[in-house]
């Protein structure tokens, strides 16, 4: 796709590895990616696209949500048709729920096919400290939204700092912050954070009460998660409907 240092790349994915997997390779390179939540429209994703002049759009064909899946490619169809050439984005997409989908032989590509010819080499780009890390986009709540550029040492330093400050994390924690990383708090402590402190890091692609409110106990005590952080909303939801759940799991390694 010929991407070098400062183009723009959108991410357009549910919660799995290689939407990690993109934002780091995004870094590595110096270019800026722009994550969108991939539960945004088409209308949304356009204007994101359209605001940063993306040159590449990396999605998956679909997510799963409550069990059942939704797609997410059918969406970025949407919104780059109204793109007119030659500003028209490449498209990079993860099959990942297998679904039956479109592809257009001029501008998408199947990231499962390319990636095993792939050189397990990639030499870091250099970096200024001012040098921009990532776009990421107000709501839009009160008025259009605002591409927020944040900068390369900036953010992983504050990252860093106040992952290791608040969480005391350790190189041996599993840390789990329940964060979609189409939000800056997904950004800073679900990849960010804990990757620069040499942390494991669990995500999870679904809903916190499917199939039941005591999923994510379950993968606490699975996975021994030892530092848990997320949202007072959701932990109202679960205590709205499994108060006693967590007493059912071994939740020592918090």
């Amino acid at each position: 796709f010929n991407i070098k240092k400062g183009d723009r790349v959108v991410l357009y994915m549910p919660m799995i590895p290689e939407a990690i997997f993109a934002m780091l390779a995004c870094t590595r390179i110096g270019a800026v990616h722009v994550v969108v939540f991939g539960g945004f429209s088409a209308e949304v994703l356009l204007e994101r696209i359209v605001d940063t002049d993306a040159k590449l759009i990396i999605t998956a064909d679909g997510a799963y949500r409550h069990g059942k899946p939704y797609m997410l490619k059918p969406t970025v169809d949407d919104a780059i048709v109204q793109i007119m050439e030659p500003s028209k984005p490449k498209v990079l997409v993860v099959e990942h729920n297998n679904e039956k989908i479109e592809y257009a032989l001029d501008c998408d590509y199947i990231y499962n096919e390319l990636i095993g010819n792939q050189s397990n080499i990639c030499e870091p780009e250099s970096m200024g400290s001012e040098d921009p890390l990532f776009v990421l986009h107000t709501s839009g709540s009160t008025w259009k939204p605002k591409g927020i550029l944040h900068s390369t040492a900036g953010s992983i330093l504050w990252a860093q700092y106040t992952t290791e400050i608040v969480f005391d994390i350790k190189d041996k924690d599993i840390f789990w912050c329940t964060a979609d990383i189409g939000w800056v708090t997904g950004h800073t402590y679900t990849t960010y954070g804990p990757l620069a402190l040499g942390a494991t890091t669990v995500i999870y692609e679904g809903t916190p009460t499917y199939p039941d409110a005591g999923r994510w106990w379950n993968i606490i005590e699975k996975h021994n998660v030892t530092q848990f952080y997320t949202a007072p909303t959701a932990i109202r939801l679960l205590h709205k409907e499994g108060p006693k759940l967590p007493s059912l799991y071994n939740l020592n390694s918090l």
